[in-house]
């Protein structure tokens, strides 16, 4: 029979584990293990308009579901007895040495996340070694992003404008300010239908409505950050009154063909990288025309919705292109693991977005930080785990997509 005694303080006081509360930016951020982590706290800290803006996609969001259920079919094949006590992530990418197989999407807007804005996200990702891009809809100028970040893997983003002498004259601006990589982006010829965006009056500046002013109740600091600071413009163009998508189709040329991509690269004397690539074809063809580097990508799911998931077409667009170019890859990745995952299957490296923001929403720079930390925490242990010292070591043998449910064998 178990024998009782009375307890004393002594008994359990070096159980106790109770700390002081810390406030700040810092111990916010700190507290989150996941991206997903970040992304709950993002959705406390700004307006439902501006998470929305982030956290949506295009039409019934479909595309947006599929890419991250893709990599719930993920199902890595370990090899085991391998020596892993040191491991390295870092690899290059367009010859350039990065911490991690990992660049930093180009996102518009990007002050209306956080006041801080590009720069928040460029001193992160310099500090990380990983690259950057600017978006031509940044609300930074690409001179100021190089003067803030001077050493830093810097890339820019550009759309074809129908005013193609301005197109010209933007591209000679950001050669001239030290960019060495180009990213042109093709998928967006009109906007995409982002009910979100649409249902919550999203507009540039924010309009002051009913909705907006209730929203300026309930997260009082955002909106202080956003009357005190720089007023929010997309640095790159001078027409940008209305919706996001009026802008696009406003300002976009939906009459671009691989011509136009056969001009830029004449234009452009550096690096080129064409991203919205979704097929094996488009992507030889990119190459054809002189891309060093192609991006598979559907955009995020945020302009045609029920397109090719761009983890799925992945292997496709690799062995059309060769060694002729490399090839990224984005869309719902979320963690180390992802990143391992789209390694396996022949990406060069991956590129997020959303997971950035949600990270930027929830504590500005230290939030961006935090989730390179937390990314490069899990890549580093699934490569452990998976028998892999070296990024170079993860081969297709090791990673592979399981069949939906109910899929035909």
């Amino acid at each position: 029979m178990t024998r009782r005694i009375v307890p004393r303080w002594s008994s359990f006081s070096s159980l106790l584990r109770i700390r002081r509360p810390r406030l700040g930016v810092k111990w916010r951020v700190a507290r989150a293990d996941t991206i997903g982590d970040l992304r709950e706290i993002a959705r406390t800290r700004v307006p439902r308009s501006v998470f929305d803006f982030v956290d949506g996609a295009a039409e019934d969001e479909q595309s947006l579901r599929r890419s991250r259920r893709a990599f719930e079919r993920v199902e890595f094949t370990p090899r085991v007895l391998r020596n892993v006590r040191s491991v390295s992530t870092e690899t290059k990418i367009l010859g350039q040495l990065a911490s991690l197989p990992l660049v930093l999407a180009p996102t518009g807007f990007t002050r209306f996340m956080h006041h801080e804005g590009e720069l928040a996200v460029a001193s992160a990702a310099d500090r990380a070694q990983v690259p950057y891009v600017l978006s031509t809809m940044g609300t930074v100028s690409p001179v100021d992003l190089c003067a803030h970040v001077p050493d830093g893997d810097n890339w820019f983003q550009l759309y074809l404008w129908q005013d193609r002498e301005a197109s010209a004259q933007l591209i000679r601006d950001v050669e001239a300010a030290g960019y060495t990589t180009l990213v042109l982006t093709v998928d967006t010829p009109v906007a995409g239908a982002r009910l979100r965006d649409k249902r919550n009056g999203m507009s540039i500046p924010p309009a002051l409505t009913i909705r907006t002013l209730f929203d300026m109740a309930r997260r009082p600091r955002w909106w202080i950050n956003l009357i005190t600071t720089e007023p929010l413009t997309f640095a790159s163009l001078s027409s940008t009154d209305g919706t996001v998508a009026e802008m696009v189709d406003r300002v976009f040329d939906p009459e671009a063909t691989y011509a136009d991509l056969r001009w830029l690269r004449n234009a452009w004397h550096g690096t080129l990288v064409v991203k919205g690539i979704q097929n094996a074809e488009d992507a030889a063809l990119a190459v054809d025309a002189g891309a060093d580097a192609i991006v598979v990508s559907n955009h995020g799911g945020r302009q045609l919705d029920r397109t090719a998931t761009p983890l799925e077409q992945l292997p496709a667009v690799v062995a059309a292109v060769g060694d002729r170019a490399e090839v990224f890859v984005d869309g719902g990745v979320m963690s180390g693991a992802d990143i391992v995952a789209c390694v396996g299957l022949g990406a060069t490296a991956c590129l997020i977005g959303r997971a950035y923001l949600y990270a930027l929403m929830a504590g500005g720079e230290q939030g961006v930080q935090r989730a390179l930390e937390i990314l490069h925490t899990d890549a580093e242990r699934t490569m452990r785990l998976l028998g892999a010292s070296s990024i170079e070591q993860i081969d297709p043998t090791m990673v592979r997509l399981r069949a939906e449910e109910g899929a035909p064998l």
